[in-house]
């Protein structure tokens, strides 16, 4: 047989991070049609490149191509950025920082189309979508990391999950279907340009961003959102065409009872009754934000637990399509409540309802959709241990679980082992082959005792898992993936196959989307999401996101508490995580953080 016969029947292989040699020998092609395990940074092939082109430079520096495809109850839109991170090496850190962001393009905002009362129109919205790609010069395969996030009423169409899941994977392989009140809170307020005002300024904000169907609070200080909440007052509740109710949603029927009115589809109304309506939405919104103790019937709007306590608020800004009638940046008249709301939202600015002052607007309709594709991607470190990359990489949907366990300076492994025992027992996986990320916080020196405890636990806690060989994936926030994976392994002789990764800090309820190693950086993007469709009864409820922080440590604790859920009040709306099914496929909202 000839040479060229042998490479005939030969079957292609697959290309490894082995062919790296880990970074020893970087100049190397891939074999046609072979798959790898791993993405690249640069052009291994050219030498004649420039310093940004230089493997050493593409090391510490990693640009990501990113969109956010918003979905909201009123308003369909599409951004696509790029964000560069950077490698501080001078911390002497694995960790990468976002340094730079700019957006590449910004679609039209299209009205969301529906088709009835309970469907959204996919078709009509898979349109909106190509033309975004098409006019952006972008195919799905030049997209790194990205959101398609559906938010308010949008959430309670019969088909919103299956949209979000056949947008993600048609939008490229790494963007993630998400939906959520609070995490569309803290995009709002990181892409209205609040989280900037408050770190440049040293302020704590309350950013309001007032949407079709809901307004989401996030309250920022020193750059962070620290908390979130939804309330369920929108522009677009209700729609009137020649003077006759179009679309009226169980929240608009409801805020229209409380204003006096018992309106229904097809009733013809005037121009005073939609003023009356405005007035009470408006004011509702007012008793939400100002008033402490909150009127019982307010508490009633809230789509989650209301912030309690706002603290010390410095300035407030608004955001959403509504703040741009707010703003006095929108005149036209779309048949929704959005200009009689913001203009009444004015109003009560002017009369002093507000307790604080009203910074100057930022990004008012564009806000959630810059959120989900400029401000929420972070890298990892680029100290992992992968055991095998090309079986472990990509993964989806890993559950995270976080149990509740602080590094002392002696270590207790038995302490460990039974955190981690515990909490997978009480996420009802005991019994499940579902594989979970295990969430853990490092603190203090590496020294190898303290390693070496830390292993141990971990081992002794996941025995149940190790004896069936699932594979095991540990997130870390501290820079120690890479020992640990090594004592996990070598010393303790794990067998399993075994990823673990730094610089990402995770939480209950979240779930992760691994892709595959970028070369030369080393470094695995991690899409975070949290937040539910639905929500299964079986495991503890979420808690809500409030995060505390201070100038030395900058890792989020969430108070306890749990998404408000009041099913028997007269408004009758439908919660998107509300209890409805035993089990069911998780659709999580994102936060989108590429580690």
């Amino acid at each position: 047989m000839s040479d060229a016969d042998d490479k005939t029947d030969k079957k292609p292989t697959g290309h490894t991070l082995a062919d790296h040699v880990y970074g020893q020998n970087l100049v190397h092609v891939h074999d046609e049609d072979s798959d790898h395990d791993h993405d690249h940074d640069y052009d291994f092939e050219n030498d004649e490149v420039p310093l940004e082109d230089n493997p050493l430079w593409r090391q510490d520096n990693v640009s990501l191509t990113t969109v956010g495809i918003d979905i909201g109850s009123s308003g369909t839109q599409v951004i696509f950025s790029r964000v560069h991170l950077r490698r501080l090496a001078e911390d002497l850190t694995s960790r990468y920082y976002v340094v730079s962001r700019e957006t590449l393009f910004q679609s039209p905002v299209a009205l969301t189309p529906y088709q009835s009362e309970e469907r959204i129109d996919d078709r009509k919205l898979g349109e909106i979508i190509d033309d975004a790609y098409i006019a952006t010069g972008l195919h799905p395969d030049n997209i790194d990391t990205g959101v398609v996030i559906l938010t308010g009423e949008a959430l309670r169409r019969e088909n919103a999950q299956g949209i979000a899941a056949v947008l993600s994977e048609a939008g490229g392989e790494f963007v993630t279907a998400t939906a959520g009140h609070h995490m569309e809170s803290m995009l709002a307020a990181y892409g209205s340009g609040a989280a900037r005002v408050s770190s440049d300024d040293n302020k704590r904000i309350l950013n309001i961003d007032i949407g079709g169907g809901t307004t989401k609070l996030g309250l920022v200080e020193k750059g962070k959102v620290i908390a979130t909440a939804a309330v369920h007052i929108g522009g677009r509740l209700q729609v009137v065409e020649n003077g006759t109710i179009v679309r009226l949603d169980p929240a608009g029927k409801h805020h229209a009872k409380r204003a006096g009115f018992n309106w229904n589809r097809g009733d013809t109304i005037d121009p005073a009754a939609m003023q009356k309506v405005a007035d009470v939405m408006a004011d509702a919104l007012v008793a939400a934000i100002a008033k402490r103790p909150m009127p019982h019937d307010v508490v009633h709007l809230h789509l989650t637990d209301p912030i309690a306590d706002f603290g010390r608020i410095d300035g407030i800004m608004f955001s959403g399509g509504v703040g741009e009638y707010v703003y006095q940046r929108e005149q036209r008249d779309f048949g929704d409540m959005g200009p009689w709301l913001g203009r009444a939202i004015r109003a009560r600015i002017e009369a002093g309802a507000f307790p604080w002052p009203v910074l100057p607007a930022g990004e008012c309709i564009r806000a959630t959709a810059l959120g989900a594709s400029e401000y929420s991607v972070q890298l990892s470190g680029n100290t992992s241990y992968i055991s095998a990359p090309g079986m472990l990489l990509p993964r989806r949907n890993l559950q995270v679980l976080q149990p509740p366990f602080v590094c002392g300076d002696v270590i207790d492994a038995e302490k460990l082992a039974a955190a981690i025992k515990s909490h997978i027992v009480a996420f009802d996986l005991a019994e499940s082959d579902r594989e979970i990320a295990l969430a853990l916080r490092w603190t203090g020196m590496p020294a190898h005792e303290r390693l070496l405890a830390f292993a141990q636990g971990i081992k002794r806690g996941l025995a149940d898992r190790l004896a069936k060989t699932q594979p095991v994936f540990i997130m870390l926030d501290g820079d120690v993936a890479q020992t640990l994976g090594h004592i996990l392994r070598d010393e303790l002789e794990v067998d399993n196959e075994l990823l673990v990764i730094d610089g990402v800090v995770l939480w209950d309820f979240d779930y992760i989307d691994l892709g595959r190693i970028r070369m030369p950086s080393y470094t695995v993007p991690v899409t975070i999401k949290s937040l539910v469709f639905s929500e299964d009864p079986r495991g503890p409820r979420p808690r809500q996101r409030i995060h505390h922080h201070d100038d030395h440590d900058d890792e989020h604790d969430h108070a306890d508490g749990h998404d408000h859920h009041d099913h028997g009040h007269s408004h009758d709306h439908v919660h998107p995580h509300s209890h409805k099914h035993e089990s069911h496929e998780h659709g999580h909202a994102s936060t989108s953080r590429v580690r």
